[in-house]
């Protein structure tokens, strides 16, 4: 696994690489494109973010310490849901890159990326069915995943759409997003045996976090390049309009709507037309400064948790994550 931001912190470190080591080992399967299409969806560099939330939130009661191949599992659960929906995603958006390097569904074609997230569906049941089948979060993790297709079929219904609102775009980023950063919170406070208050307020983090976290990614996607894995214009060109491009829609909408009406059609000079006209308008800096609410949101919120080691770096890394355009 790829050294991130984590490695500073050895307790955290340890426990991802042990999330690591075992979505390596579930991962394994006889079919040989698969699981070489796997192997290479699980080196290509994913920073373990989820995982690397619900371990330091189920640490802010330190009783959970005896519990660790248990929490280790939960902790691959979530990253193996988000590895399955990229994949997926990958091949609704016919990406060619995923995480600066070529995508599963362009390296190995569609069907064997279809089966490939299909096989990580089934290992994260496998692992929630050993971890939690007594346990209300059996459910909350079944509602996660219709909030997170609800929220990918709410973007599907959007693309190309200048009506979209603003609240259509916070209702679909709120499932596609937020929603595991959500959960990977409020599970990890549950299974770290939080009291009821901490664990709603590691919930409402989460999802702060989330909605900050696809905002940021969103801005990428008008000023971002290669070097942060980020290919810019690269939502505008299938159709997904997100919050820079909608907040410029909002007074400079005779600008856009010439370049935005030939959907597919669009060419390259097209989508840096739009590219330049939504920063020169100040959708991209509007963006930001909607980022920041919900990132100080987050970070107010964090301290409201109770003071414990866990709680600092929970602190760092959501200021390292959530300013990372700046």
């Amino acid at each position: 696994m790829k050294q991130h931001f984590f490695h500073a912190y050895p307790a955290i470190n340890h426990a991802l690489s042990e999330v690591n080591q075992l979505i390596n080992d579930r991962i394994t399967i006889k079919n040989s494109q698969l699981h070489d299409a796997l192997q290479q969806m699980a080196s290509n560099g994913g920073k373990y973010l989820r995982p690397a939330f619900f371990l330091l939130f189920a640490n802010i009661n330190k009783s959970a310490a005896d519990e660790q191949a248990k929490l280790v599992k939960i902790a691959a659960s979530l990253e193996i849901l988000h590895m399955a929906t990229l994949i997926h995603d990958d091949i609704i958006d016919d990406s060619p890159k995923r995480r600066g390097a070529v995508s599963i569904q362009a390296a190995f074609g569609k069907d064997t990326a279809v089966y490939s997230g299909d096989f990580l569906f089934t290992v994260f049941f496998d692992l929630l069915v050993e971890t939690m089948s007594s346990s209300p979060y059996l459910t909350r993790n079944a509602k996660t995943m219709r909030k997170i297709l609800t929220g990918e079929l709410g973007q599907m219904d959007n693309r190309f759409d200048l009506d979209q609102s603003l609240l259509d775009y916070y209702r679909n980023i709120n499932g596609k997003t937020a929603a595991i950063f959500s959960l990977a919170a409020e599970e990890g406070a549950y299974f770290g045996h939080a009291d009821h208050h901490t664990i709603n307020l590691a919930k409402r983090i989460g999802q702060n976090i989330g909605i900050s976290f696809q905002i940021l990614d969103d801005i990428l996607d008008y000023s971002g390049d290669e070097r942060l894995n980020k290919p810019v214009l690269e939502d505008l060109a299938t159709g997904v309009y997100s919050l820079p491009l909608l907040l410029a829609l909002q007074d400079h909408r005779s600008k856009l709507e010439p370049f935005l009406t030939k959907k597919h059609q669009m060419t390259v000079q097209d989508m840096e037309q739009v590219q330049e006209i939504v920063i020169s308008c100040g959708g991209v800096e509007q963006a930001k400064i909607i980022a920041e609410k919900f990132t100080k949101k987050a970070q107010d919120e964090i301290q409201s948790l109770p003071n414990t080691r866990a709680r600092k770096l929970l602190a760092t890394m959501a200021k390292k994550l959530l300013t990372r355009v700046n």
